[in-house]
């Protein structure tokens, strides 16, 4: 018997129609929503990298041992990437989670996980009975910590590396270093550093900072091709630094908006003015100026924001992919000095090379520290507070920062 052609045409259009909605499916695809492929076991991995790719062959700052790093995927987050809370968090993911595949929407470059064993070295007797056998010791529960939040958070799966991941690291290839940018947290000295590691100045103190921001001096690991990325993902000293997430959040709006600014005030302050103060004036309105910071506040809380995440508020969670990218180095701006210069001392930079602690921006007022912080956040409801802390609740977890408010759950 033969099919009638009505059916027949009728058959096609569905499989057309199924086809089209794949296509459209795939192309809303957040770029956070990769490959996503089930790789059962762990991988052991030093916080270092190869000894002949610690710096100079002279170089005798190494490491003594190995630990096992395990990293996911990215975090569990609420509406536009806000982590949740411990109580909204889904329960820790175990090993039998069913494969899942994520199609990326815009990257011609899939980048492997960077898993590969490495050769372990060592510290000398001489790094064993200073000070920097207890950073070290610091180094390795500050992995800890990073290792078990990803695991517990996060699924078991071994994800692929993209573009998007890496488009906020930094590369030095003469010293092999990969920064990840975290702003507020010693990012200009740290591409300082850089630059004066490579070559391209003499002292640090030597370097501007529409420089060290807009120069182009320093190249991103985007920028290189599938075999480039791969390479020094896999070779490089990985290295990030951050800061307690209530005090880099005011250390942002203190420079960004009580500040002269022609970005930032057109840009987000107009809008956050006009959506959140009543009565504004036309001046406010048409300038942008004198965002106040329960304004600034309710803007990031807000779920409709009028515009967009700005990396100087992002949580580092997704500036850097720390549950995706295994970083060698972890150090806190509270300790800035003690842990930058040991990181110096393990890629072994020259030893008049130390860490800058210049302020080059607003030299003249103090920096945000916790007792500024609390005034600022004082401002606000404890319902605020709460909201605050929740939006930045897998940083505080990921990086062991203790709660900032007592009556904070």
């Amino acid at each position: 018997m033969t099919q009638a052609p009505g059916l027949t045409c009728m058959f096609s259009f569905i499989l057309l129609f199924g086809a089209a909605g794949l296509v459209v499916f795939i192309h809303l695809q957040d770029p956070e929503d990769i490959i996503h492929q089930q790789t059962p076991g762990y991988h052991m991995r030093l916080f270092g990298c190869p000894l002949a790719a610690l710096g100079s062959p002279n170089h005798r700052g190494t490491l003594q041992e190995a630990h096992a790093s395990l990293w996911a995927s990215p975090s569990h987050q609420g509406p536009h990437g806000q982590p949740m809370p411990s109580s909204r968090l889904p329960p820790p993911l175990h090993k039998g989670t069913p494969q899942r595949r994520f199609i990326i929407k815009k990257s011609p470059i899939l980048i492997a996980m960077n898993s590969s064993s490495l050769n372990l070295p060592m510290l000398t007797s001489e790094d064993r009975n200073n000070n920097w056998k207890s950073l070290y010791q610091i180094q390795r529960e500050r992995k800890r910590i990073m290792r078990d939040t990803c695991s517990k958070y996060k699924s078991n799966a071994r994800r692929i590396i993209t573009p998007y991941h890496v488009s906020r690291i930094f590369v030095e290839d003469k010293y092999r270093i990969l920064y990840c940018e975290v702003p507020k947290a010693g990012c200009s000295n740290w591409k300082r550093v850089l630059m004066v590691l490579n070559g391209l100045a003499s002292s640090t103190k030597d370097i501007q900072h529409n420089t060290v921001h807009y120069g182009n001096y320093l190249k991103r690991l985007d920028g290189f091709d599938r075999k480039g990325i791969y390479h020094r993902l896999n070779t490089y000293t990985k290295m990030l630094f951050i800061r307690e997430p209530f005090e880099k959040l005011v250390s942002a709006f203190r420079d960004k908006f009580e500040h002269p600014n022609n970005y930032y005030h057109p840009v987000f302050g107009k809008a956050i003015i006009s959506r959140y103060r009543v009565n504004a004036s036309k001046e406010a309105l048409r300038t942008g100026s004198g965002v106040k910071f329960k304004e600034f506040i309710q803007y990031l809380l807000d779920v409709h924001r009028p515009v967009g995440m700005d990396i100087h508020w992002d949580h580092v969670n997704r500036l850097c992919s720390p549950c995706l990218i295994d970083y060698d180095f972890v150090g806190k701006f509270e300790s800035m000095e003690e842990d930058a210069n040991f990181f110096l001392h393990l890629v072994g930079a020259p030893q008049n090379l130390t860490f800058p602690r210049f302020k080059d921006r607003h030299s003249n007022e103090e920096r945000t520290t916790t007792k500024i912080t609390q005034s600022y956040f004082a401002e606000l409801s404890p319902s605020q507070r709460q909201r605050s802390y929740d939006f930045y609740y897998m940083d505080y977890l990921m990086f062991n920062y203790s709660k900032p408010f007592e009556d904070l759950y």
